[in-house]
């Protein structure tokens, strides 16, 4: 019955998503027509304020203008859902979220408790970054923008050039990760071809048959792109790692999937900060390090609060665009501590993982992920030689026990308790506190 019904509504929004069409008046004046997914690349990664200020009320507008029908495909697949959970017997819309993760209610609170008592963390580097970009106030569409300052501006790096820096940083940790990312490179598993028509981000598959991984994406020569090379290929480092496993010990949940990639992700964004030849540019990529906590954070909070409360909502009948625009917002303005100049209120209309009906509540488990490897990215650091051979063998038994046993086993923390979260926490208050005083000179 999901067919043309569960699965036909999260069907129904990819294709209203390829319709949107959203105004955008380039430098010369020229207006022309940009897809969700061009406008959504020029609102997360512009370096001109004004690009980024002009088109985000478009952006906002081109959402506004289908709200109805989107509205009507996310009641109707969220009450799908909860009818099937209803008809199980089933009255707690997260209980199968946290059976697919394979963790606890507790630990998913004690995350999410570590997360609010330290978002407000971010209030200075919030500040510090309008700041930099000559705003007087950090905007939604700022998340990501890059920082120009001291000189500096991004110069675009070579493929061949980002392939040999991926290899040399992940042998520093491991070789194996190494061999796989050089076979990877060298036998073009990697289709990175900057054309029209691709969807933004990367994305890795699986091919079983030939044991093998492919990895699909756009390069245009940012160290972001960088970075989601090698996060792509920590999945596929992961997968080459269970391969030889039978197919139930392969079958991984999504949120110790997140685990090898994110690892990936930081050792190649901490070697670009390492690597910077100026101020300017440490300033630069120690700032798109901290996309990643600003969105696990934040913009991921506020993903989670959204979802529940319309959720609670959803349970008494079907939820009107204006009301998902105001539970939006409030989930926004929560997570972001009040502190932001602008707001998407058609988040929930705009945001593809609210429409994905295989994996409910497509949120939490990135914060899980990115903070579980920032525990094993600490590890990596304090143990050398031997960490390696320790590092296989978690991801080899990420399909093999629950999340709060595999982190018992192989890093000797409980995740029911706040400790190990915090300490992620504490990681990134270093960088923010780095970020500050190297961006001091440079503010008036």
């Amino acid at each position: 019955m999901s067919i043309d019904g569960f699965s036909g509504w999260s069907h129904h929004y990819d294709t209203i998503a390829g319709k949107i069409e959203v105004p955008y008046q380039n430098a010369d004046g020229h207006t022309t027509t940009l897809s969700a997914g061009q406008a959504l690349n020029q609102l997360t990664g512009a370096p001109q304020n004004a690009t980024r200020d002009h088109l985000m009320p478009a952006y906002e507008e081109a959402w506004g203008a289908q709200e109805s029908i989107v509205g009507d495909t996310l009641n109707h697949l969220a009450g799908f859902r909860l009818q099937n959970y209803q008809l199980h017997h089933v009255d707690d819309f997260l209980k199968r979220p946290l059976e697919l993760s394979r963790m606890s209610r507790r630990t998913l609170s004690t995350m999410w408790n570590v997360v609010e008592a330290n978002k407000d963390m971010f209030i200075p580097y919030m500040d510090r970054k309008a700041a930099l970009l000559g705003k007087d106030h950090y905007d939604w569409q700022d998340q990501t923008a890059p920082i120009m300052v001291d000189g500096y501006h991004s110069q675009s790096l070579s493929y061949d050039d980002a392939a040999d820096f991926i290899v040399t940083n992940f042998n520093k940790f491991s070789p194996k990760m190494a061999a796989l990312a050089q076979r990877a490179f060298d036998h073009a598993w990697i289709e990175v071809e900057d054309r029209p028509g691709k969807q933004p981000g990367g994305y890795m598959v699986e091919l079983p048959e030939r044991q093998e991984s492919r990895i699909l994406m756009t390069y245009t020569g940012t160290p972001d792109d960088a970075a989601t090379i090698a996060h792509e290929l920590g999945h596929a480092f992961h997968y080459d790692m269970v391969k030889d496993l039978p197919e139930m010990r392969r079958d991984y949940a999504m949120n110790v999937a997140e685990t090898a990639s994110t690892f990936a992700e930081l050792i190649v964004a901490d070697a670009n900060v390492n690597a910077a030849t100026s101020v300017g540019e440490q300033i630069n990529l120690l700032d798109a390090k901290m996309t990643n906590p600003v969105a696990m954070f934040m913009n991921i909070r506020a993903r989670y609060l959204f979802e529940t409360n319309f959720y609670k909502e959803r349970q008494q009948g079907l939820v009107t665009p204006a009301r998902l625009n105001e539970l939006m917002l409030a989930a926004q303005k929560w997570a972001f501590s009040n502190h932001l100049g602008t707001y998407h209120p058609h988040f929930w209309a705009s945001k593809l993982h609210f429409y994905i009906d295989d994996i409910p509540f497509y949120n939490f488990p990135y914060t899980f992920g990115y903070l579980f490897s920032l525990g094993i990215y600490a590890k990596a650091q304090a143990d050398g030689g031997d960490f390696e051979e320790r590092y296989i063998a978690l991801l080899r038994d990420t399909a093999n026990m629950s999340t709060e046993a595999l982190a018992k086993k192989h890093l000797d923390v409980d995740l029911t308790q706040p400790g190990f979260w915090q300490n992620g926490a504490n990681l990134v208050r270093k960088d923010i506190n780095r970020f500050i005083e190297l961006s001091d000179p440079f503010v008036k």
